[in-house]
């Protein structure tokens, strides 16, 4: 929830030197990380049954509002990454921060479809501006060097909290009542509120100079045929998380003879995998050189894990033996996601020029809310409707598009 250098311009005064990050702000960043990934944990879990337990939606209104809202907020994504270059990312990430609560909390007053998708909208655009301007902050408060590492915490952090998160909505869950549902709620509003308390005591990196007269504030990144290149094939990869959110969950019922709790048990591992071992798996990526090498071999892996998962579908396969095949692709699967999620950082922060970071973040970063928009459809038709052959094109799609990463990383970094 999860998956993502410079030369300095005229942002370097604000850019720690010696490749050491300002002391403070890993730590602020990373409880600020922590609060909001608490709530967000539980909010996911229960949001879906709330919106059409409690509040009275139906289950294609919530699929349909949560489609569009996320196809605004990925296009959100680019002026309010620039608004952070322009205005300073640590008052813009404080303020999506705050509209992001305001928009969490405003889900509990929901009581129509309009009034859902108004909601939904408001907190899928904030969010995207929010990891882009987050992300700009992080470079002008810790250097190049240690970007990488940084992020690397941050996600473990990252699946930690919605590990607790998601124990605690299954609580609510449990209740089934509006109140603990609102419980859940509040919790994610305060996570964000006090995600805003910690990145306010941050320094305040200077703001980017304006642009140059007559270039709109997505004419910059949209021109950069590389760097959108790049984002595309970033945003192929990025299919991986419909995988083990919807599309095994479906797979493992309908087309294997493991039993119902593998789906659980998989999703544990992914967690508690990511939890341990991303900052190790990120350790040995430290250029754009090794961020290729690392996207390249987790698109490999992902194809081994794909052909793996398509063994599950043979007949006559036992539910032990399902489960142990479905356990390796699984292992392969998330070992492929913080490979490649440590590339893509490094990639994505280090082919962005120091005084646009927050505009090409929010560009780079829409790769997220696209995988969430259409990879639930992509990829339940693929190998729900492909069946094993559906698993290996998926695998294809995956390694074709590592393998480009390189080439096209090297061609983006001519052009800076």
């Amino acid at each position: 929830m999860a998956n993502t250098s410079p030369a300095p311009t005229a942002a370097a005064p604000t850019t720690p030197a010696a490749g050491r990050p300002r002391p403070a702000a890993p730590r602020a960043l990373l409880l600020a990380q922590a609060s909001n990934s608490l709530g967000d944990g539980a909010f996911y879990v229960t949001s879906a049954l709330y919106f059409t337990g409690i509040a009275g939606l139906s289950a294609a209104q919530v699929g349909a509002g949560l489609a569009v809202a996320w196809a605004v907020g990925s296009l959100a994504g680019v002026p309010l990454g620039t608004l952070a270059d322009r205005r300073g990312p640590r008052g813009t990430s404080v303020l999506l921060a705050l509209v992001t609560a305001t928009a969490v909390a405003s889900f509990l007053l929901i009581d129509s479809f309009p009034a859902f998708l108004a909601a939904a909208t408001l907190y899928a655009s904030a969010q995207s501006g929010l990891a882009a301007a987050r992300q700009a902050l992080l470079a002008g408060l810790v250097a190049p060097a240690a970007r990488t590492a940084v992020l690397a915490r941050l996600q473990a952090v990252l699946n930690g909290g919605l590990a607790v998160g998601a124990a605690l909505g299954g609580l609510a869950l449990h209740a089934g009542t509006r109140g603990a549902y609102a419980a859940v709620f509040a919790l994610d509003t305060a996570g964000f509120l006090l995600c805003a308390l910690l990145l306010s005591r941050l320094p305040a990196p200077a703001p980017a100079p304006a642009p140059a007269t007559g270039a709109g504030p997505g004419a910059t990144v949209l021109r950069d045929r590389p760097y959108a290149v790049l984002t595309l094939l970033n945003a192929l990869m990025l299919l991986r998380m419909p995988v083990l959110g919807l599309a095994l969950p479906l797979w493992i019922v309908q087309r294997t003879a493991a039993p119902g709790w593998t789906v659980s048990a998989l999703f544990v591992l992914n967690t508690v995998t990511v939890t341990l071992f991303q900052v190790r798996a990120a350790r040995s990526v430290t250029d754009l050189a090794t961020a290729a090498r690392a996207v390249r071999g987790a698109g490999a892996v992902m194809l081994a894990a794909c052909a793996v998962f398509a063994v599950t579908a043979l007949p006559g396969l036992g539910a032990g033996t399902a489960v142990a095949v479905l356990v390796l692709g699984s292992g392969l699967l998330v070992v492929a996601e913080m490979r490649h999620s440590a590339g893509s950082w490094q990639l994505g922060l280090g082919l962005a020029p120091a005084d646009r970071i927050g505009q090409y973040q929010g560009f780079y970063g829409a790769g997220v809310p696209v995988a969430r928009t259409l990879g639930p459809l992509v990829v339940t038709t693929l190998l729900i409707g492909g069946g094993p052959a559906g698993w290996l094109l998926l695998g294809g799609v995956f390694a074709l598009a590592a393998t480009a990463t390189g080439p096209v990383a090297r061609w983006a970094e001519r052009t800076r």
